[in-house]
């Protein structure tokens, strides 16, 4: 017996498992809507009114939030209501959410290193990384690849656009 999945491609059933697509939309609602309600509850600690001088610090993230928090409750409504087309239908196989993990893992190390690494150091690395493992280029050429790809954005930024973007160690031993 086959069944389609949500990129209507056919498997067989019981062969290709992962979260349903009901799941996912129950879950990004959930975690939106918790965003939203982070947003506003900040923006009343700050003050979300209209003052004297104008808006408070809190009044558009106040409205943001709670924009968000309306729609995910729209989107959380839609996806509690039974559909006969979205009963079953998968979001992801595993192998493909470890595909994508596989780029959001490290790309999210990249992130959380740049306070500390500097903006260049991190994407030199990234950059190295990214060759290595999915284009399985040899490191001799991954890593000076990488370095210069990250010469060249800081002479564009730093040195032509005069646009100062996180700095590690390197740049302040450099003199930058």
């Amino acid at each position: 017996m086959s069944v389609t999945t949500g990129n209507d491609t056919l498997v067989e059933a019981g062969a290709e498992r992962g979260p349903s697509m009901k799941g996912m939309e129950i879950g990004t609602a959930v975690v939106l809507m918790a965003m939203g309600g982070i947003a506003i509850m900040d923006s009343l600690r700050i003050g979300a009114g209209w003052g004297s001088d104008g808006p408070q610090s809190g009044y558009f993230p106040f409205w943001l939030g709670l924009i968000l928090v309306g729609a995910s409750l729209v989107n959380l409504a839609m996806a509690l209501k039974p559909n006969a087309k979205s009963e079953g239908a998968l979001f992801a196989t595993w192998p493909q959410l470890r595909m994508v993990a596989s780029v959001l893992i490290p790309t999210a190390i990249y992130v959380a290193v740049i306070p500390f690494a500097g903006i260049y150091v991190s994407s030199a690395l990234l950059i190295a990384f990214f060759m290595i493992r999915f284009g399985e280029f040899r490191s001799v050429v991954s890593f000076p690849s990488g370095a210069l790809a990250a010469g060249v954005a800081f002479a564009i930024f730093e040195l032509w656009f005069l646009v100062a973007l996180p700095k590690g160690p390197l740049e302040t031993y450099l003199g930058y």
